[in-house]
């Protein structure tokens, strides 16, 4: 898929925002279904203000800009939009989740043999 500017930017935004760079948000193979899911999920107008405050230190970002900014955040961690309800945007959303990467850690239930595969070898 080409790379717009549209997406540098949101990668980039994300960056700041996750604490992970460009390049390991492009290997999870995520970025342009966030993009579309945070412009979405924000509407046209303030998911454009959060892209165009990507200048602005991470801090300073409050308001409706700190609300937005949280929700991609919490969507590369989770994979998950928040809200009542959350929305799961894909079973490789979670398994993706930066917070599985951040601990070290594989996603339960992600790894070949699936849930509770540990336990199999464990009696024998």
């Amino acid at each position: 898929m080409p790379l717009t500017d549209e997406t540098q930017r949101f990668t980039a935004l994300s960056a700041r925002l996750t604490g992970f760079d460009g390049e390991e948000l492009t290997a999870t193979g995520l970025v342009e279904t966030y993009r579309a899911v945070a412009a979405e999920r924000l509407g046209a107008e303030p998911y454009r203000r959060l892209l165009d405050g990507t200048e602005e230190p991470v801090g300073a970002l409050d308001g409706e800009l700190g609300v937005s900014a949280r929700a991609v955040t919490y969507l590369w961690y989770t994979g998950s939009w928040p809200g009542t309800p959350s929305l799961l945007v894909s079973p490789r959303a979670y398994a993706e989740g930066l917070v599985w990467k951040a601990a070290g850690l594989t996603a339960p239930a992600a790894a070949p043999g699936g849930f509770g595969s540990w336990a199999e070898g464990a009696g024998r």
